[in-house]
């Protein structure tokens, strides 16, 4: 019985033990997770920018004295893998938070993880309204405009458009299919006089754009409403400048004017597209100039908009953390509701009442220079004049 005692004390003085040294730890893990071999046209550029974020952090002192560390996890385009890969980094590294996702499905299964396991999560990327209103939570904060915020930008200018009859090219999972609702619902409050005479729904990743094309061209709409990107926006350009289905068409699309996006259509680039994006080569601001600088000297490279998440991600998580000066997420939600702090798009602000940050995006057009896309006639929008209010978020949230 005494050896027993004797061991059980020892048990208990160990344990006491390691929980002190992890208390007095010289660093802080952050868990990341995001789709690197599925998308890395997106995702290795947000490597690239949060790993610059990590160096910046450490060398000015880390997290109050603490060496920041990030721990990143690939979920391959899989919800199932993402919570896998959240549930190794909580329970497993005992990360201070999570941080990161692409998809819009995967956010979503990683904020629910959060909500249930009552950790600390800051999406990167998934741009869903769902993750902020329907099925936010209090554990969840959103980096990137939404899909309402940069629709609200693109409605401002495709309202201006003589076009009444449109159709609509998207995805067919939860980022498609929540940027074609809201874009109808804001388009059809301003221009009431408008018709939806189409809408396309290829699987993501897999479309097959001649089908595609040619049901769109045969509803014979005067504007097309765009969604697609990656790969799936390559092919669908190429169908539709072969048969000519964007000649005398406005067309808007969602996210188009992004380098990764943009880059690969070379001299296929469509003109006169209205499309939000990252000219980073026009943006003339001493926040930008300086995180430009900082990307090129490190990398020999031009930045993405991915570059841009992924920096600012880690600086978020940073400012977070060391305004909390602790890793309880309970502590960190009251750090991170109302806080702002600086971009490179210039301040942004994490809000309350729905811990979306209003973090903007630029609007323009695209064209071809040098036989490659580039966006014109620019200009920054920042998200705060693009969210609703608070009574109107109200409605659309649950309440914690």
């Amino acid at each position: 019985m005494r050896r027993r005692h004797v061991l059980g004390a020892g048990l208990a003085i160990a344990v006491a033990g390691m929980a002190g040294s992890a208390m007095a730890q010289s660093e802080i893990k952050i868990g990341e997770i995001n789709s690197y071999s599925l998308l890395p046209a997106f995702t290795e550029p947000y490597r690239k920018g949060w790993q610059l974020a990590v160096e910046e952090v450490n060398a000015a002192g880390g997290i109050n004295g603490k060496k920041l560390v990030v721990i990143s996890k690939d979920d391959g385009g899989k919800p199932a893998d993402a919570q896998t890969a959240a549930n190794e980094l909580a329970s497993s590294e005992n990360v201070a938070m999570l941080t990161g996702t692409f998809l819009s499905n995967i956010g979503l299964a990683v904020s629910d993880f959060a909500n249930q396991k009552k950790v600390f999560f800051l999406a990167a990327e998934p741009l869903t309204d769902a993750i902020t209103w329907s099925k936010g939570n209090r554990y969840t904060f959103r980096l990137r405009p939404s899909n309402y915020m940069q629709a609200a930008m693109l409605v401002e200018e495709a309202a201006k458009l003589p076009a009444k009859r449109w159709a609509t090219i998207a995805p067919n999972y939860e980022y498609g299919q929540s940027a074609v609702a809201v874009f109808k619902k804001l388009m059809s409050e301003k221009r009431p006089d408008i018709q939806w005479v189409d809408e396309q729904w290829p699987p993501q990743g897999k479309i097959d754009a001649g089908p595609v094309v040619q049901a769109v061209a045969a509803a014979n709409p005067e504007a097309i409403l765009n969604v697609t990107f990656g790969a799936d926006l390559v092919k669908l350009v190429r169908e539709g400048n072969t048969r000519g289905l964007f000649k005398g068409r406005s067309v808007v699309s969602f996210l188009t004017g992004e380098p990764e996006y943009l880059d690969p259509l070379k001299d296929e680039t469509p003109e006169g597209w209205i499309v939000t994006g990252y000219p980073w080569y026009d943006i003339k601001t001493p926040d930008h100039d300086k995180f430009l600088k900082a990307y090129q000297a490190k990398y020999s490279d031009y930045p993405r908009l991915g570059s841009i998440v992924g920096y600012q991600t880690i600086k978020a998580a940073a400012a977070i953390l060391a305004k909390a000066n602790s890793i309880d997420p309970e502590k960190l939600i009251a750090a991170t509701e109302g806080l702002s702090m600086p971009s490179p798009f210039g301040e942004i602000t994490f809000r309350k009442i729905d811990h979306q940050s209003t973090l903007g995006a630029y609007v323009g057009k695209t064209a071809l220079k040098d036989g490659k896309g580039v966006m014109v006639d620019s200009v920054y929008r920042k998200g705060a004049d693009y969210l609703p209010g608070d009574a109107e978020v109200a409605k659309l949230r649950p309440k914690d």
